[in-house]
């Protein structure tokens, strides 16, 4: 069965545990010669995909006890994969939610390190510079890279420290490997919404 979790910037499919991912385009769309289920972010391509033979929309079948108002569906399909924990997904946005019993208790949005990244060259020239990921996080920083890095990292970590607590984490999203490592017993799992698209259409007993 292949799904499809469609964003803004990219497509990311999934088959058989097997994942890959192509720009977001129109195109790339309608290179796909099987029937599959999709969830989608891009109001231009959710647009195509309504006209698309091919294209079954799993959102309205994606449920969670929130009172968190347009809740966007890539973070529900994520917190469908777990009963408890906090799920991360780091991208060029970083969306932090927390689940209990199965209940969505909220959740917050900050930016992404190439987010971040960006700001900084938008700032001054002289910040115009690619994030130091092995940045000393223990030591003040001595010049303007290390600065940059040190002030876009350590907020994020504690940010999540903080929403953590003794609760599991797991991690998701491009930069979710690089952010697990600072958190002992973490998981970082690339499929997490896929895992709560595939749990949806086993409940749901759906079929292609």
């Amino acid at each position: 069965m292949l799904l499809c979790d469609i964003g803004n910037t990219n497509i990311h499919f999934y088959k058989n545990g097997a994942t890959w991912s192509k720009r977001a385009s129109v195109k790339n769309i309608s290179l796909v010669e099987e029937s599959f289920y999709y969830i989608s972010v891009s109001e231009n391509l959710s647009k195509f995909l309504k006209n698309y033979e091919l294209a079954k929309d799993l959102a309205p079948y994606i449920k969670i006890d929130t009172i968190y108002k347009n809740l966007g569906i890539d973070r529900v399909a994520a917190c469908r994969a777990i009963e408890n924990g906090v799920i991360v997904d780091a991208g060029s946005a970083i969306t932090v939610d927390i689940v209990a019993g199965g209940i969505h208790l909220g959740g917050y949005i900050m930016p992404g390190l190439i987010s971040l990244q960006d700001s900084f060259a938008k700032i001054s020239k002289k910040l115009d510079m690619t994030l130091q990921p092995n940045v000393s996080l223990e030591a003040l920083p001595q010049n303007t890279l290390e600065a940059i890095s040190y002030g876009a990292i350590k907020p994020i970590i504690l940010m999540i420290k903080e929403s953590k607590k003794d609760k599991k984490i797991y991690f998701t999203g491009g930069d979710g490997k690089f952010f697990a490592k600072f958190f002992e017993d973490s998981v970082y799992d690339s499929t997490m919404v896929f895992r709560g698209m595939l749990k949806t259409i086993k409940e749901r007993g759906l079929s292609l």
